[in-house]
């Protein structure tokens, strides 16, 4: 519930330095001896490179006043933050769906489903709305410090500031003087379009562009359309109307979110939403179903949309590593086109039980889950075609009996990890001495099971005379059954078509 931070930079820091946000310390009695003294960071003392850094960027941090006057002005932070803390962790967005589900359907008047029920669901949902909320207020309170800031390093009077929420002024006036070229090449391209002229590419990259015209949308024909490196903070709806577009290139801009009129893109192979602010990715993506790769890399998202792998059954290569995912929704075990899978440097808990079910694999990247990613399920064992996995940097204790199926890996990387099955000493032989200790380990335990499964068919009495002439019995009929049906066979040798003459 804390900033993160690498997204809210001072935020973080002005709220790690509240004396009353932090932890207790201990009563005399509860000292431990063993546990060093815990250590609160002064004004004038950065605790983390991140911090250091941070006030290197703006030294004036350290002085006393702009930190009270920060203080003040993120005192609504602090106290949703307590609220917070007593109402718990954010739910998981497959149930936040589900339950959106069962009240949409309890207020269109379905009586089947119990009060008791309904009421569950809507508090779940009311969690969900809370923290969209924290998150949104904590957003405003890193532009709300910015501004205090600016305003302090201006000689402006910071109490003021701090207490009027640190009104923003709006941009300067030689802002709009820089962007006259890059204005003159977005008229031109929009000029060329409405002249009738073909227009199959757009590249405008680094041109520090602010805004993307409606007009866009309107561009017939447009089959790639690049805007990476800009300052961008919103797409048009429009764009939904690009009904030609295969290539949309939107990485590294200031993106918040994205059009729910994406989905309306048919024919979209591939799309890069990396290095952005995105939280969360609209559901309507999902009915992009051309989509050949995705790049939603370095932003914060802590989910997927749920029907994600129902729709794009197409995708290949997915790339979604440096966020906040906690879970995959089940539908990503349906994109069996996927070749390439990338979730590394996440908060994932764990994998769908039907991960397996992603034949088409070949690389796979789930390191630096750290704490968080302690196993895989047992259905890990059916990614046949997989070659490259990286599991580093996790809290994985044993891989799954069933990892020994993995015939073509050719590439494992298991460090950093407190692995116990298979033993380091295996480990650190290389891939292919994994792979032949757990091959033979999964041999074990299905010859283990085939002969559990002949223990429980013979009865328990089975020590017996009589049971031990019942077996037999059993054993020679049977024996003699397989030679009738061998001696009435419609191909005979040779030989016994010579018998037959004998006789």
């Amino acid at each position: 519930m804390d900033p993160a931070p690498q997204t809210h930079p001072i935020l973080s820091y002005v709220l790690s330095r509240i004396p009353t946000l932090s932890k207790p310390k201990p009563a005399a009695s509860e000292f431990d001896i063993e546990q060093p003294p815990a250590h609160t960071p002064s004004p004038r003392t950065p605790s983390t490179a991140g911090e250091f850094e941070l006030v290197e960027r703006m030294p004036g941090l350290r002085h006393p006043s702009v930190l009270r006057a920060m203080t003040r002005a993120v005192a609504d932070v602090s106290a949703a933050r307590s609220a917070l803390q007593v109402l718990g962790p954010r739910p998981d967005h497959e149930l936040v769906d589900s339950s959106r589900a069962i009240v949409a359907a309890a207020e269109a008047g379905d009586s089947r489903i119990p009060e008791g029920d309904v009421e569950a669901c809507r508090a779940v949902v009311q969690l969900e709305e809370t923290h969209d909320a924290y998150e949104a207020l904590l957003q405003e309170a890193e532009a709300r410090l910015e501004r205090v800031y600016r305003s302090a390093m201006e000689g402006a009077d910071v109490d003021d500031e701090a207490a009027e929420g640190g009104k923003d002024d709006g941009p300067t006036a030689g802002a709009e003087g820089g962007d006259a070229a890059v204005q003159e090449e977005v008229v031109a391209v929009l000029k060329q379009a409405e002249e009738g002229k073909p227009v199959e590419r757009v590249r405008l990259v680094d041109r520090q562009l602010r805004q993307l015209p409606e007009a866009f949308g309107r561009i017939q024909g447009l089959r790639m359309l690049d805007v990476s490196r800009n300052q961008l903070e919103v797409i048009p709806d429009a764009i939904g109307g690009l009904d030609h577009l295969e290539e949309l290139r939107l990485a590294a801009n200031s993106l918040i979110s994205l059009p729910d009129t994406i989905g309306l893109l048919s024919n979209l192979k591939i799309l890069n939403v990396s290095s952005n602010r995105l939280r969360a990715l609209p559901d309507s993506i999902s009915k992009c179903r051309s989509l050949v790769e995705l790049d939603a890399s370095y932003n914060g998202l802590t989910y997927l949309p749920t029907n994600i792998g129902y729709e794009m059954v197409n995708l290949q290569k997915l790339w979604v590593h440096m966020n906040k995912l906690r879970s995959l929704p089940s539908s990503v075990c349906e994109m069996t086109s996927l070749y390439l899978l990338d979730v590394h440097f996440n908060e994932l808990c764990g994998l769908p039980s039907a991960f397996g079910k992603l034949s088409g694999l070949e690389i796979l990247n789930l390191s630096s889950n750290f704490s968080d990613l302690k196993e895989l399920p047992v259905s890990f064992g059916d990614l046949l075609n997989l070659r490259e996995l990286d599991l580093s940097n996790n809290q994985i204790h044993a891989l799954p009996d069933t990892f020994g199926r993995l015939d073509k890996l050719e590439k494992l990387n298991l460090e950093q990890n407190p692995l116990v099955m298979p033993p380091m000493d295996i480990v650190n032989k290389g891939v292919d001495a994994v792979k032949e200790y757990m091959s033979k380990r999964w041999l074990d335990i299905l010859l283990e099971e085939e002969q559990r499964r002949i223990a429980a068919e013979i009865p328990q009495a089975s020590s017996t005379p009589k049971a031990w002439l019942v077996r037999s019995v059993s054993w020679v009929t049977d024996v003699s059954g397989s030679l009738v049906g061998y001696l009435s066979g419609n191909e005979k040798s040779e030989k016994d078509a010579y018998l037959d003459q004998q006789f």
